[in-house]
């Protein structure tokens, strides 16, 4: 038997889950099936991997449907290599856990009490989601005190200013990440994915997120000075 294979309660153990959560996974279609010696299965190297990416794509919030999907169009003869890339790349746009706040400590955070229609604001603006125990979760924690300025304005604007804002940056990212995928990542897969370039892929698939993140916050602000002129011009 090879070194590196396993049994379900061994893959469970690897991967961080219960051997209920892997045969469910396995009943959905999400693991090729285990090969079979005897009455027992033994698992490999690209299940883990494969379970490893299930993971990444539940921390980026896609729901089940969506899980199955994307796993289906990975071949079952996908090598733990591969899989591996896929969650690297995949890693640096998992978005950060929401934080769980009481009443007492957002105010705090603020730095002033904030009423009920603050919150409904302040959540209106995808920052924080009210929970029925009362409690908050902080969404966005980098943009709190921002949207806590923001609140002076009426609800029904804060909630087109939201609503333009998800719309829009929703179609600049699906757009940039293929960008990303057509450029950098299949020209590398064709090239028959050479191991002196996987590191450097890796790496700049790390420090991709902060650096668009910063061209398009400062695009924007240049849009900002734009739009401003044109609209003085006018005047």
């Amino acid at each position: 038997m090879p070194d590196d294979e396993m049994t379900v309660d061994e893959l469970a153990a690897r991967a961080g889950l219960t051997v209920r959560t892997v045969r469910f996974y396995a009943g959905r279609g999400l693991l090729p099936p285990p090969r079979l010696r005897g009455r027992t299965g033994w698992y490999g190297p690209d299940h883990l991997a494969r379970l490893e990416l299930v993971r990444e794509l539940q921390a980026l919030g896609l729901t089940l449907a969506a899980i199955e999907r994307h796993m289906e169009r990975i071949p079952d003869d996908a090598s733990p290599e591969d899989l591996a890339l896929q969650r690297a790349l995949l890693s640096p746009w998992a978005r950060e856990e929401p934080e769980r706040l009481d009443r007492s400590e957002l105010d705090r955070r603020i730095g002033r009490r904030l009423d009920d229609e603050a919150l409904k604001k302040l959540a209106a603006l995808g920052v924080i989601e009210q929970r029925p125990d009362g409690t908050v979760l902080l969404l966005g924690p980098g943009s709190l005190g921002t949207a806590a300025e923001l609140s002076a304005l009426p609800l029904d604007a804060l909630i087109a200013i939201h609503e333009s804002i998800e719309r829009h940056t929703s179609e600049l990212a699906a757009e940039l990440q293929r960008v990303f995928q057509d450029t950098v990542v299949r020209p590398y897969r064709e090239r028959g994915r050479p191991p002196e370039e996987r590191d450097a892929l890796l790496e700049l698939a790390v420090k991709l997120k902060p650096l668009m993140i910063h061209s398009l916050v400062e695009s924007f602000q240049r849009a900002v000075d734009r739009a401003i002129r044109q609209s003085t011009s006018r005047d």
